[in-house]
């Protein structure tokens, strides 16, 4: 999901001067997020029995045997689905510092931040640590992805301030076209993610797919369907929507624009 579908998402709404770093933003991050979950992250996200924070009895996944067992999956199987979660997560904050930080902030924040933010909120909640006592569930991270992410895109926007003449000139976007390529992609990968988190293939599994999909279609129709209400009383209110009979039965090229474009009806 990361490659391609976040990276063409964010390269399709940035200027095309700046395609380049942002696409090799996403690639840098991914490569590095891998052997950072392997050699630490893993290990600090589920090992140990601590409140918050894991130690380090799984480094290099030491300890996890062709035979070990996750739930009802392979426990390397289920490592290796989490490190996915672990390379989007920080890959998810390059749009609130994208066109404006240096390459190499860019990976010393990321690692660092997966080793004590990511890795940490993790074990809180899905390693046993304080939030899972505390009876939080979070199925497919809605606290563990997204609410991290969000709250460091925050904290980085406004350290790294806004972009030079915002709102006093036009930044317009490279291709709407790739970002919707990329939202695509990330719809469909989010089955993956969704699905995955029930660790099985079975009831709970169908019913998130199910409920993802109906989830996304029904607030894209409400969304659309309020909004266009909305929008039309504005005009209905400023200018009116319907023009007159008259108007209509003269034809609006002629009523409204003082010419026609061919003779006739």
């Amino acid at each position: 999901m990361t490659l391609p579908g976040l990276a063409l998402f964010y390269a399709g709404l940035v200027r095309s001067k700046n395609i380049i770093s942002v696409l090799m933003h996403h690639f840098a991050i991914a490569c590095p997020m891998s052997v950072l979950w392997v050699v630490t992250g893993y290990s600090l996200a589920v090992s140990g029995d601590g409140a918050w924070f894991g130690n380090l009895d799984n480094m290099f996944l030491g300890g996890i045997g062709v035979d070990s067992m996750s739930g009802t999956i392979p426990e390397s199987l289920f490592a290796a689905f989490q490190m996915t979660f672990a390379i989007i997560t920080p890959a998810l904050v390059i749009g609130a510092y994208v066109e404006r930080m240096k390459f190499a902030a860019v990976l010393i924040f990321s690692v660092l931040w997966l080793l004590f933010v990511y890795a940490s909120v993790t074990h809180w909640v899905w390693g046993g640590g304080i939030m899972a006592g505390w009876g939080v569930m979070d199925f497919a991270g809605g606290i563990v992805v997204h609410a991290t992410a969000g709250t460091a895109a925050l904290v980085c926007a406004v350290m790294v301030a806004k972009r030079l003449h915002f709102l006093q000139s036009q930044i317009p976007p490279y291709s709407t076209a790739l970002t919707k390529i990329g939202a695509s992609m990330l719809w469909v990968g989010w089955f993956g993610f969704n699905g995955g988190s029930a660790l099985g293939a079975d009831g709970v599994t169908a019913g998130s797919q199910f409920m993802m999909q109906l989830a996304s279609v029904a607030i894209t129709v409400a969304w659309t369907l309020v909004v266009s209400v909305i929008i039309l009383m504005i005009a209905k209110t400023v200018a009116g929507l319907r023009v007159d009979n008259q108007t209509e039965v003269d034809a609006l090229d002629l009523a409204e624009h003082g010419e026609r474009g061919y003779p006739g009806n």
